[in-house]
């Protein structure tokens, strides 16, 4: 179940939360019933009990997770080529910027902008802590990533 609501979850980046409220629902229905919990009862500590993060978070993991792979060379030519380093920027030479780990998002004139990934990518990507950013190996950055936005979502 939650290989088909995490398949594709980068695009829906940006959606209000009442679009995502029926993935949401699908996901605390699932809660309910592995843990034969009653409707009524809240899916909140069921949720922290599978250790599973609600869509909103899932939708940031996916985004970050993609970044990781753009910024370590692990992914096709055209998935580099949406998103710029600040350090590539010509106006950053010689600025401590420069030597960040930082990503260009984009000026939009609209919102709906927001929702694309060249804009997505690097805002959820610059939004997480440096040492987490710095992380080369893929399995420790997820494990941290999750452990990160778990602490973000139920705290």
């Amino acid at each position: 179940m939650t290989s088909r609501l995490d398949y594709c979850n980068s695009v829906l980046a940006g959606i209000p939360e009442v679009t995502l409220k029926p993935l949401q629902c699908v996901k605390n229905a699932a809660v309910r019933w592995i843990l034969d919990l009653n409707l009524r009862d809240h899916v909140t500590p069921g949720l922290r009990q599978l250790h599973w993060l609600p869509v909103r978070w899932r939708i940031q993991h996916k985004l970050c997770t993609i970044m990781q792979s753009i910024h370590t060379g692990r992914c096709p030519v055209y998935m580099t080529e949406c998103v710029q380093t600040v350090a590539n920027r010509t106006t950053r030479t010689g600025l401590r910027s420069s030597n960040s780990s930082t990503y260009v998002t984009p000026r939009l004139r609209t919102r709906f902008g927001e929702r694309a990934f060249s804009f997505a990518g690097p805002a959820a990507w610059n939004s997480l802590p440096a040492e987490l950013r710095e992380s080369t190996n893929a399995l420790t950055f997820r494990s941290q990533l999750k452990t990160h936005f778990f602490n973000l979502a139920f705290t």
